[in-house]
């Protein structure tokens, strides 16, 4: 079913879609997103070709990001997750992810990632899910990711994933 999307690198013109997607998304408004980030912060990432996005009739319907670790250090879940579990060298920090609930297991969050690993040249990445997500936890471990442990980050616990070739 993955073929019925349009996934590729983002551009400036995707940046409403993806505010639009992670707002139903975030934790106040019911959804497990650790972090709510502002169009600024897409449009930067999506400068630095760091975002991959699905769209379905024009319309986003999918995202994920890969990003610097160092870029993302000073967030106290990413300094957790890193005190508790090392990177590898070249790795980059894979997500947030966010697949509209109209379009969640069909495969597309593996589609995304798929993209997104061709784009960073098949590099290592991280990432981290609440333990209790376990949706998300078995998607990622579709996508061929290995749960590190658990950390916590605010007395809430987290798994670590890892991702290598």
């Amino acid at each position: 079913m993955t073929n019925e999307y349009d996934i590729s690198v983002a551009t400036p013109d995707d940046v409403s879609g993806i505010i639009a997607l992670q707002e139903p998304n975030l934790p106040a408004n019911g959804g497990t997103l650790s972090v709510r980030q502002p169009a600024d912060w897409f449009t930067k990432a999506i400068l630095e070709k760091s975002v991959v996005v699905a769209r379905r009739d024009g319309k986003v319907v999918g995202y994920v990001l890969g990003t610097s670790l160092a870029d993302n250090a000073h967030i106290p879940i990413i300094q957790a997750m890193l005190n508790a579990y090392p990177a590898p060298s070249e790795c980059y920090l894979y997500g947030p992810v966010c697949v509209a609930e109209s379009e969640r297991g069909l495969g597309l969050a593996l589609a995304l990632f798929e993209v997104l690993q061709k784009h960073m040249a098949g590099r290592p990445a991280m990432t981290f899910v609440r333990t209790d997500n376990a949706p998300s936890r078995r998607a990622h471990q579709k996508m061929g990711m290995r749960e590190l442990g658990i950390f916590l980050s605010e007395d809430v616990p987290y798994v670590a994933l890892a991702y290598t070739t």
